[in-house]
């Protein structure tokens, strides 16, 4: 029995943050119906990479029944109401008010029912001067000052996928798992709001208290704001390693065994984090005289005889081949599509994962 058997999501939803959310809801064996707008939600459309489907979509909606209803029809606010009035959960994440509008505000829907949770998902929550903005994941990045940190010297970027969105969901599972417990204790419900801005600020913590604390953070490209010797080298043939030496004591360790230079670990100009961040350039010059005379293949086997963290810089070819990406395929309405597995692995068990479902109108 999967974790989540027996319970019923009603969602309405779209884009990435709450089919992320309702897509581990569905992994754990609850029902989850996603209703769509009649037109499908609109992520189906983003681009055609897994077998001519949104990449998007297949990865964040398998394992649910797709319904689609015109919301603005009384045949669909009757056929929603009969679907929230037995769902044990309500996730949403349309504009600010919008399914308040409609008919199916938190206080109507607990009337016949005090044990629904509901999970309302926004860009800037249900207050403030931009609450009714409407916000995405870049958006979101570019607002909490994200992008002020990606990047390297020259300009701000883009995190490389949605990770507001990503966060976003996360926390709202997470939230509503917390919730499934309380009403196991106390037969209580609960309406949950979450804003995407409020997450990305919860994330953004420490370079915020940097700042506040007179050290803003500058966009440095792969290496550490107060860390080193942690970033990208190149050794000998071009091969591209990022290291990490996370204390003096690894500090020491690849000055003896990877630098052969075992005076530099106890030199009181490179001996503690707080020297090596005050002299960066000449530490990471130290290093890179290391890898300078060795092939990567070298510089690995001499950075793991030391006991140094590291990684190779790959690329997405490179995680395509990786020895240990973990797959699953799960059926789609144009065959079989194989991606990244979820990461939780339960012992002596074997995870199912439900279809990726077509747009198909109610069948009444």
């Amino acid at each position: 029995m999967r974790p989540l058997e027996g319970i019923k999501v009603v969602s309405i939803e779209q884009a990435v943050a709450a089919p992320f959310c309702t897509s581990r809801l569905a992994d754990a064996g609850a029902e989850v119906i996603k209703i769509e707008r009649p037109d499908g939600d609109f992520a189906r459309g983003y681009d055609d990479a897994a077998n001519g489907q949104s990449s998007y979509f297949v990865w964040l909606n398998r394992g649910k029944t797709s319904v689609t209803l015109d919301l603005a029809s009384d045949d669909g606010k009757a056929e929603l109401a009969r679907l929230i009035g037995e769902a044990d959960i309500v996730v949403q994440n349309l504009k600010r008010g919008a399914l308040d509008r409609l008919g199916f505000g938190f206080e109507r829907l607990i009337e016949s029912n005090s044990r629904l949770i509901c999970c309302s998902i926004s860009g800037y929550g249900e207050n403030g001067p931009m609450a009714d903005r409407k916000a995405y994941d870049l958006l979101v990045q570019a607002e909490s000052g994200l992008c002020s940190i990606t990047g390297g010297p020259s300009e701000p970027a883009r995190v490389g996928i949605s990770l507001v969105d990503i966060a976003t969901g996360a926390t709202a599972h997470a939230a509503i798992l917390e919730a499934l417990i309380r009403r196991g204790a106390t037969g209580e419900g609960a309406n949950i709001s979450i804003s995407m801005f409020d997450v990305m600020a919860d994330w953004l913590t420490v370079p915020l208290l940097n700042h506040e604390g007179g050290r803003t953070p500058q966009r440095i490209g792969m290496a550490h704001p107060s860390i080193a010797p942690y970033g990208v080298f190149t050794a000998q043939d071009g091969s591209q390693i990022l290291l990490s030496v996370q204390s003096d004591r690894e500090w020491r360790k690849l000055c003896a065994v990877f630098l052969g230079q075992a005076e530099f670990g106890t030199d009181p100009r490179f001996a503690t984090n707080v020297a090596r961040m005050e002299r960066r350039d000449e530490t990471d010059a130290l290093v890179a005289e290391g890898f300078a005379r060795r092939s990567g293949k070298e510089a690995i086997a001499a950075l793991l005889e030391a006991d140094v963290a590291l990684a190779t810089v790959n690329d997405m070819g490179g995680l395509a081949g990786h020895p240990h990406l973990r797959r699953i395929t799960v059926d789609t309405p144009n065959g079989p599509v194989s991606y990244p597995a979820p990461a939780p692995v339960w012992a002596g068990e074997t995870a199912e994962y439900g279809p990726v479902p077509a747009l198909n109108p109610l069948e009444t």
